[in-house]
């Protein structure tokens, strides 16, 4: 059987999306170095213009449309980053396009979309309703559908990241790589293993939608139980029937990442990186942080894929990555009902450095007793080692206390 794409197809997109695609960074990172173990460099393609890789992808599509194609149009199917690819490099180079985004969407989204001159249309509950809407309309109005990754010439384009990759990090001796179809990983891992069958391939997907490890396992694609995943650029049910080949061909190893795992890796390069990722942009690096994979002190490309996150989803992984770190904890302490009784708690807790964000008092609920009261405290510390001491000295001052997860 013939190959799905080779590396000269890589190679040929490369040249056409010259000057109009972003090379991207590639820094070294001393810190992430140390907290893996590995030797980090971070492919940062969440700078591309519209945010995310999908950009290499769709444009090396469009710059292949006939004439006739690139008349009547173009059409796809996306919440999010491959809609806002399709958009702004559809509109750029004069042909109409629309796209079909679920209900749901948020409405970030959609206003970016339409920013980037398309024809938005919402339609169905999820992908897969707005895909198939997006279907009908290609042939009902004879218009050229644009996958998101289960096509050639979006994996091809999807693969110059492997070959820009190889370029800055000369000594590259691993990848790892976020999975959703495969479109990313495959073309990746075909640009890289048929230039230096050496360097590994790593990917990495949610698993909250392990699409890809389970059609690897039966070597056919598999649809599964939707799910919902704060990396949800990467949430695909069914793997790709091209990408899939690619994938057993060339990938060396898939690892899974939970919720919290990607959530902190966010606030990690939020934090030490000064790096925005979304949720599917920052789940190669929570593979590395969680130590999922079997790479031991290589020089590890990462790729950070995106950067398209809501404000709001953005403000919870921080809480939640705070909680995680130590660095906020809510305590449930029971103390007597009488003045004078939350004066002298508080000072415990002044005098430990510890800062109070809220307080919720209850005297009917918990099995409180009658002349005691029951008080949730949020509070902010400098982490692990702290709490420790506070709690120590709680528990010492006679208060009963449990901590609220």
């Amino acid at each position: 059987m013939a190959p799905v794409i080779t590396l000269k197809d890589v190679q040929d997109a490369r040249e056409r999306l010259r000057g109009s695609i972003y090379y991207s960074p590639c820094p070294h990172s001393q810190m992430l170095s140390r907290l893996t173990g590995q030797q980090v460099y971070l492919k940062l393609d969440n700078l591309q213009m519209t945010g995310a890789f999908k950009e290499r992808g769709a444009l090396n599509k469009i710059l292949l449309l006939t004439a006739k194609q690139a008349k009547r149009g173009v059409i796809a199917a996306s919440a999010g980053n491959h809609a806002q690819a399709v958009a702004y490099h559809a509109t750029a180079r004069g042909i109409h396009s629309q796209i079909v985004m679920p209900l749901p969407t948020p409405l970030v989204k959609v206003t970016a979309t339409r920013g980037f001159g398309a024809e938005v249309i919402l339609h169905g509950a999820n992908y897969d309703e707005a895909c198939e809407e997006a279907l009908r309309r290609c042939e009902a109005e004879g218009l050229t559908f644009l996958h998101p990754f289960d096509d050639p010439a979006v994996i091809a384009g999807q693969g110059t990241l492997g070959l820009e990759m190889m370029e800055q990090i000369p000594q590259l001796e691993a990848v790892v790589v976020p999975i959703g179809g495969g479109g990313l990983i495959g073309g990746v891992a075909c640009a890289i293993k048929e230039s230096n069958p050496k360097i590994r391939v790593v990917g990495v997907q949610t698993a909250k939608l392990p699409s890809m490890p389970a059609a690897v396992a039966v070597h056919h694609p598999v649809t599964i139980e939707p799910a919902t995943t704060i990396a949800d650029g990467i949430a695909v049910r069914r793997a790709g029937d091209l990408t899939l080949p690619l994938v057993e061909q060339y990938v060396d190893e898939i690892v899974t990442v939970e919720e919290d795992e990607i959530a902190n890796a966010i606030l990690v390069l939020l934090e030490r990186e000064k790096t925005l990722a979304e949720g599917a942009g920052a789940t190669a690096l929570a593979s590395l942080l969680q130590h999922k994979t079997s790479l031991r002190n290589a020089h590890t490309g990462v790729l950070v894929c995106g950067g398209n996150i809501d404000v709001t989803l953005l403000s919870r992984i921080i809480e939640r990555g705070m909680v995680k770190d130590g660095r906020m904890i809510r305590l449930r302490i029971h103390l007597l009902d009488k003045p004078g009784a939350l004066h002298e708690l508080t000072k415990l807790i002044a005098a430990h450095r510890v800062n109070i964000i809220d307080t919720l008092h209850n005297r009917a609920y918990y099995g409180v007793n009658l002349g005691e009261t029951v008080i949730d405290i949020n509070m902010e510390t400098r982490g692990r080692e702290q709490v420790e001491e506070l709690l120590a000295a709680l528990t010492e001052a006679g208060y009963t206390h449990s901590r609220v997860m």
